[in-house]
């Protein structure tokens, strides 16, 4: 570990004992020259892969232009990227709007829909992750991310997540029915003052462990919001942009949101982040007098850079990809469960992928060691992936798997050859991490 670390806040534990000297595709390689393959996607920023060559060319034009300007002024990038994104969506989703992070377009979306509705209450799903200020975070539900920190903002609703391995409500035996949903809507009506305003979710639980809702729980979803007068919030930050095995997760759900927000697979590693809603609902929250105001509104330079990742994922066809390639890793990955006892549940859509470690398969009891060993063991043998957290203090024994979209198979081989050596060193090392 480089001794100017400890120059550093700490914001998520202890930071890696590498530090990077450059990333290229699936590959970040470190100061002392040591190749790691990145299947998390730089914390799944990395859409197109690491410093894809358009995505480099397109900041290198706007630094030669413009960079950054006053929030009131609009650029070419802004424009063209507006117009872009919009051709990808249906309607009524005309109108966007661009920032910087995923937390801030989420606080935005959920601003509007309560001017727009004029009430206040919000309901989330647990194991949800939707940023982490204040707004945002009395939203997320995942991690040990709320204890601390003081009250959060009244009106916040939690709705059982559809985690079939685990039901919530202990209802489903491994395949959810959306009984979870109706539940839930009933302990919101039960609480609720009448004042709903919208419903704020992810077509994948990525964060709370890639938890893949079933054929029909978002149309149920868009019901249960249309029958309360709430706005349905989809957070495709780490689903957008062809991740799935689509351009958007909503599509494969077949249902259209009042609102979209957008950033991670945006941005092609540059921070920038979307908020598409209606024509509509933007009139409306503009004649109430809609104020979201930050340095970085509208910013030139992440436009180009999204530009260039809307571009290369339309001419690479790597939506199709995504899904494609997430049906091998799939697979693969269930080839590992049948040689490790340790790996209760393997699932996951297109290239966002988790598998669940269990101490035993048949009680499903938690391995809460074994998760951090194994996750340090890839890493020291080459690959980097992600173990979400669960409740405080503990991991939630999910790993989670997100290369960039233009994986190659060969890569995915390396990936799971890795991870087939690393949880048989781990396991035989240390037997009651298991």
């Amino acid at each position: 570990m480089d001794s100017r670390a400890q120059l550093l806040i700490r914001y998520a534990g202890e930071f890696a004992g590498d530090v990077v000297a450059s990333a290229s595709g699936s590959f970040v390689e470190t100061v002392d020259g040591r190749r790691v393959l990145d299947f998390t996607a730089g914390q799944i920023c990395a859409t197109v892969g690491h410093n894809h060559p358009r995505v480099v060319a397109a900041i290198q034009d706007a630094c030669r232009s413009v960079l950054h300007l006053n929030a009131w002024t609009l650029s070419e990038p802004v424009l063209a990227l507006a117009e872009r994104l919009l051709a990808t969506v249906p309607a009524p989703l005309r109108r966007v709007m661009f920032l910087s992070t995923g937390g801030e377009a989420v606080e935005a979306a959920v601003r509007m829909a309560k001017l727009a509705s004029g009430a206040f209450e919000v309901a989330s799903l647990t194991r949800s992750w939707h940023g982490l200020t204040a707004g945002a975070a009395a939203l997320t539900l995942a991690g040990s991310t709320r204890r601390g920190y003081g009250p959060n903002p009244p009106g916040t609703f939690a709705l059982p997540a559809p985690y079939a391995y685990r039901c919530p409500i202990r209802h489903c035996a491994g395949e959810c029915d959306c009984t979870c949903l109706d539940a839930g809507f009933d302990l919101l009506d039960q609480a609720s003052v009448g004042a709903p305003a919208a419903v704020v979710a992810e077509p994948v639980l990525s964060s709370g462990g890639v938890i893949v809702p079933p054929p029909g729980y978002f149309l149920r979803l868009l019901d249960l919001c249309r029958e309360r007068g709430m706005a349905l919030v989809l957070d495709e930050c780490q689903t957008g942009l062809g991740r799935l095995g689509a351009m958007y997760g909503f599509e494969i759900y077949q249902v259209v949101p009042d609102f979209l927000v957008l950033s991670k697979t945006l941005g092609g590693g540059v921070p920038i982040s979307a908020v598409v809603t209606s024509a509509d609902l933007e009139q409306t929250t503009y004649q109430r007098g809609f104020v979201h105001v930050t340095s970085h509104v509208s910013d030139p330079m992440p436009a180009a850079a999204a530009l260039a990742v809307l571009a290369v994922v339309a001419e690479e066809g790597l939506a199709a990809q995504a899904r494609s390639r997430g049906d091998y890793l799939l697979s693969r990955l269930r080839e590992l469960q049948e040689r490790h006892e340790v790996i209760g549940d393997v699932r996951g859509m297109g290239l966002l992928c988790g598998v669940e470690l269990v101490a035993d398969r048949d009680s499903r009891s938690p391995a809460d060691e074994l998760g951090t060993a194994f996750t340090s063991e890839c890493e020291r043998r080459g690959l980097s992936v992600n173990l979400v957290r669960g409740r405080a203090g503990a991991a939630a024994n999910c790993v989670r798997m997100a290369p960039p979209l233009t994986i190659a198979e060969s890569e995915i081989d390396l990936a799971v050859t890795i991870m087939d050596d690393a949880l048989t060193a781990v396991t035989d090392r240390q037997p009651t991490l298991a």
